[in-house]
C-alpha cells in the first residue's frame, strides 16, 4: 500500500532514513518501489546508499509493497504490475546493457532503457523572462511514450533540515516513472515523492494591482479608491522596488519620502480588507545582502556576533544558516511586524556564485519562514525546478507586450502543470513594450481563468494597466473579466483544493482528462479550468476588436457562460467575439458553485451561495464538492475545513438540485447562508418546490431561471425540484 504525504516544513526537516520494506539491494544497486508507476533506481559502488531527502525528493519513505520480485544468478526482476524492470549487473553504472523496463498500459507495452529520449514529451515548466512568443519548453513529466526518467543525482540534499552537498561519489539517483496514458497517476506519484502542493492563502488567488512605479502611500490609497469607484475587485497591493531606498536593487529600508509612516500605511491596507506584498531582489550578481547603509544593518550584524562599526558587507548566502537566521530575525521579522503579509522574491542568481543560492533552495527556505504564527506558507517567486510545487505561487517573469506572447502563455500555462507548476500569476498584459488596450483586454480574459489576476508592468509612464486609464470599451471588457473571476471564486478555490489533494493542475491540458482521444493533443489554445469549465482564450487581434478562436468540445454537452448556448461534445467550432465575451463553457449537468460579486473575493465569507447548473443528460447525475476553509492558516492541514456536496439530476422534465449538509468546521465558518439555484437554458417553468419558500425569477437577458431558497443552515440539506418545459418548446 502507499500513503500520500503532506509535508509541512517541520516534517520535511525531520524525515528519517527510509524503512527497509519495498526496497531491494542487488549488488551496487538499490531499487525502491514508490508506486506501481514509480521506481527509484540507485547505483553506488560499495552500497552506501543515500536516505536523506533531496530538494526534489522530499519524502524518501513512501513505499508500495504489493509487487513481485524474482532473483536469479546475475538477474533481478521487479514487477509492479505497471512496470516490469530487469537488471543484470555487470560491475558498471546503469546502462542500456544492464538495465531495461517495460511499461504496461491497457494491453500495450512500451520498452525503456537508459539513454533513451522521449520524442513525445508534452512539455514542462520554465520562466519567461524576455520572451516575445513561443519559446522552447523544458521537458515535463508527461509524455505520450508513457514514461519519464528524472535524474536526481546532482541535486543538493537536506540534512537536519538544512541544505547540504551530495558526496562527490554519490553515484546515480534516478526516478523512473512508467504510467502509460494514466497521466493523473503520474502527477499524483510526482507529489508522492516530492510533496503535495499546499493550499495558497486564499487572497493570493484573487486580484492584484502591481506596477514598478514610485507610488507613494497616498498614491496607493487613491488607487484603492479608484478600484472601488470603477467597480473592480482587489485583494493584493504590490509594492515594487521603490518601497525601499534605492542605493541598489536590493534594499530593506523604507523610502520615507514615499512612505513616511510605513506601519500606518500597512495598517490602512489591512483595514481595507487588503494584503500587501513587497518586492525583494535578494541578490544581484553575488552582492545583495544587508549593506551598511540599511536601517537594520546594526541589528543584523549583532545577531551574527559581529561589530557593525566595521561596516563589513556580507553578500547574500542562502547556504549559511547563521546568516539566514539573522536575516529573518533582524531584517524580515520587523518588516512583517509592521504589516508585510508576504514577499515577492524577484531573484534569479541560480547558484552561479554559490551552489546553495540556487532558486530551488531559496524558495524552500523562504517558504518555510512564511509559515509563521500559524499561517500557511506563501511566497511569490519564479519557478525553481522539480519539486517547486511545494512553494506556490509562481510568476513567469518579464515578458513582452505582444500577441505571440499571449498566444504562447496559454499552452505554456497548461503544459507547465506537467512538471508540477500548478499556479502561475503572469504579468497580465505583458511587462514591457508598447501599450495595447485590445491585447490587455484579451490577456485579462485569460488571466481571469488562471491562478491569479495580476496586473503588472515595468516603470514606463505609458504602461499604467489600470483599466480606467484605457478607452471605455477596454475598461468595460476588463470589468466583465474581473467580475467573472469574483463570481466564480468558490469554484476556483474548490478546484485549487483538488490540485492540493489530487495533484491535478488548476489550468489543465485536455489530454490529462482525455488521453486516448488524439484530438485532445492538437488543440493547445484551450484548457480545462478545474474539472468542469472549458476555456479557449482569444489570442489574436481582429478588425473592430472582433477575433476568433477554434474550440474542440470533449464528450458531453457544454454551455457558454455568456449566452447559455449549447455545444455538443466531439465537435469543433469556430467562435468569433468582440471584447465583451470570449469562449468559456461549463460542463452540462454539473453544479457550479458561485457567489454574488464581491470586491474582496479572497476574503469575503460565502454567506450567499449560488449554484448554477446547465442542462444535463436525462437520467444521469452530476456532482461537485464545494471546499471552504479560513483561507490563511495552516489549520486545513489538521482537518479544519468543510466540504459540501452539490448534486444535479434530470429525469425527463424534472430537475433536482441538492445542497448537502456541510461536513467539517473551520474558523469563521458561516452558520447560515442564502442559497440561490440558477438553471439556464430552460423553457417555461411548470412548478418549483423545496423545503421552505421558493422565490422564482427570470432574467431574460441572460436566460437564467433563478430560484431563491432563502437563508439556510449550512448543516441542513436542501433540494430544489423543478418541472420545466424543454427550452425548445
Amino acid at each position: 500500500m502507499r500513503s500520500r504525504p503532506l509535508l509541512a516544513a517541520a516534517a520535511l526537516a525531520a524525515l528519517a532514513a527510509a524503512p527497509a520494506h519495498a526496497q531491494t539491494v542487488f549488488g551496487s544497486a538499490r531499487f525502491t518501489v514508490v508506486a506501481p508507476e514509480l521506481i527509484r533506481l540507485e547505483y553506488r559502488p560499495g552500497g552506501r546508499f543515500i536516505d536523506s531527502p533531496s530538494l526534489f525528493a522530499a519524502d524518501r519513505g513512501v513505499r508500495f509493497d504489493d509487487y513481485k520480485e524474482e532473483r536469479g544468478p546475475g538477474r533481478l526482476v521487479i514487477d509492479t504490475g505497471r512496470i516490469r524492470l530487469v537488471y543484470r549487473p555487470d560491475g558498471k553504472p546503469f546502462s542500456a546493457e544492464n538495465l531495461s523496463a517495460v511499461v504496461r498500459d491497457r494491453g500495450l507495452e512500451t520498452e525503456w532503457k537508459p539513454g533513451m529520449w522521449s520524442d513525445a514529451d508534452l512539455g514542462g515548466a520554465r520562466n519567461l523572462d524576455g520572451t516575445k512568443g513561443p519559446a522552447p519548453m523544458e521537458q515535463g513529466l508527461l509524455s505520450r511514450d508513457g514514461w519519464r526518467l528524472l535524474d536526481d543525482s546532482a541535486r543538493p540534499l537536506l540534512k537536519d533540515g538544512w541544505v547540504a552537498a551530495r558526496p562527490k561519489d554519490a553515484g546515480l539517483d534516478w526516478y523512473l516513472f512508467g504510467y502509460g496514458h494514466d497521466y493523473k497517476a503520474a502527477l499524483r506519484d510526482l507529489t508522492l515523492i516530492s510533496g503535495a502542493s499546499p493550499m495558497p492563502r486564499k487572497y493570493a488567488l484573487g486580484s492584484w494591482y502591481s506596477r514598478w512605479w514610485p507610488y507613494s502611500a497616498q498614491d496607493y490609497k487613491r488607487i484603492v479608491g479608484e478600484y472601488a469607484k470603477h467597480g473592480f475587485p482587489l485583494d493584493v497591493v504590490v509594492l515594487d522596488m521603490d518601497w525601499h531606498t534605492n542605493e541598489d536593487w536590493t534594499g530593506y529600508t523604507w523610502n520615507k519620502k514615499l512612505f513616511p509612516d510605513p506601519a500606518g500605511f500597512l495598517r490602512w491596507v489591512h483595514e481595507q480588507g487588503l494584503f500587501a506584498t513587497l518586492n525583494d531582489h535578494l541578490s544581484l550578481a553575488g552582492k545583495g545582502g544587508v549593506r551598511p547603509y540599511e536601517e537594520r544593518y546594526p541589528d543584523f550584524m549583532r545577531a551574527l556576533g559581529l561589530d557593525p562599526a566595521k561596516k563589513e558587507s556580507l553578500p547574500f548566502d542562502a547556504g549559511d544558516k547563521r546568516r539566514m537566521d539573522a536575516f529573518f530575525s533582524a531584517v524580515y521579522a520587523p518588516l512583517e511586524k509592521q504589516g508585510v503579509d508576504f514577499w515577492w522574491l524577484d531573484y534569479w542568481d541560480e547558484g552561479k556564485t554559490n551552489p546553495f543560492n540556487h532558486l530551488r533552495w531559496v524558495n524552500e527556505l523562504f517558504f518555510r519562514h512564511s509559515k509563521r504564527d500559524g499561517l500557511r506558507g506563501q511566497i511569490f517567486s519564479r519557478w525553481a525546478d522539480w519539486g517547486d510545487q511545494r512553494h506556490p505561487i509562481q510568476f513567469s517573469g518579464d515578458s513582452f507586450i505582444l500577441w505571440p506572447t499571449l498566444a504562447f502563455q496559454v499552452p505554456f500555462t497548461a503544459n507547465s502543470g506537467n512538471a508540477g507548476a500548478f499556479f502561475w500569476a503572469h504579468d497580465v498584459g505583458g511587462y514591457q513594450g508598447a501599450r495595447d488596450g485590445e491585447l490587455l483586454a484579451r490577456w485579462t480574459q485569460f488571466a481571469a481563468f488562471s491562478a491569479a489576476l495580476r496586473l503588472h508592468s515595468m516603470n514606463d509612464p505609458k504602461l499604467d494597466k489600470r483599466p480606467w486609464s484605457y478607452p471605455q470599451e477596454i475598461e468595460d471588457s476588463m470589468r466583465v473579466s474581473f467580475h467573472l473571476r469574483s463570481e466564480l471564486f468558490p469554484y476556483t478555490y474548490s478546484s485549487v483544493w483538488r490540485t492540493h489533494e489530487d495533484a491535478l493542475p488548476l489550468v489543465r491540458p485536455l489530454y490529462i482528462e482525455y488521453p486516448d482521444d488524439d484530438r485532445s493533443y492538437h488543440n493547445p489554445q484551450e484548457y480545462l479550468y478545474g474539472d468542469d469549465i472549458l476555456v479557449a482564450p482569444i489570442v489574436s487581434s481582429g478588425p473592430a476588436h472582433v477575433s476568433s478562436q477554434k474550440v474542440w468540445f470533449p464528450e458531453g454537452a457544454w454551455f457558454s457562460l455568456f449566452d447559455g448556448s449549447r455545444h455538443e461534445g466531439n465537435s469543433d467550432e469556430l467562435f468569433s467575439a468582440d471584447l465583451s465575451s470570449f469562449p468559456v463553457f461549463a460542463r452540462g449537468g454539473v453544479p457550479i458553485p458561485m457567489q454574488p460579486y464581491t470586491s474582496r473575493m479572497g476574503t469575503a465569507p460565502l454567506t450567499a451561495l449560488i449554484v448554477r447548473a446547465y442542462p444535463g443528460e436525462d437520467g444521469k447525475a452530476g456532482a461537485f464538492t464545494l471546499y471552504e476553509d479560513d483561507g490563511v492558516s495552516d489549520e486545513y492541514e489538521k482537518g479544519a475545513y468543510a466540504l459540501t456536496r452539490l448534486e444535479y439530476r434530470r429525469d425527463g422534465d424534472e430537475i433536482a438540485v441538492t445542497v448537502s449538509p456541510a461536513k467539517g468546521t473551520y474558523r469563521g465558518q458561516p452558520a447560515r447562508r442564502d442559497v440561490v439555484v440558477e438553471l439556464p437554458a430552460l423553457g417555461r417553468i411548470q412548478s418549483a418546490e423545496a423545503e421552505g419558500a421558493v422565490r422564482h425569477s427570470f432574467d431574460r437577458a441572460s436566460g437564467l431561471q433563478r430560484f431563491d431558497l432563502g437563508p439556510r443552515d449550512v448543516r441542513q440539506p436542501v433540494t430544489l425540484r423543478v418541472r420545466a418545459w424543454p427550452a425548445s418548446r
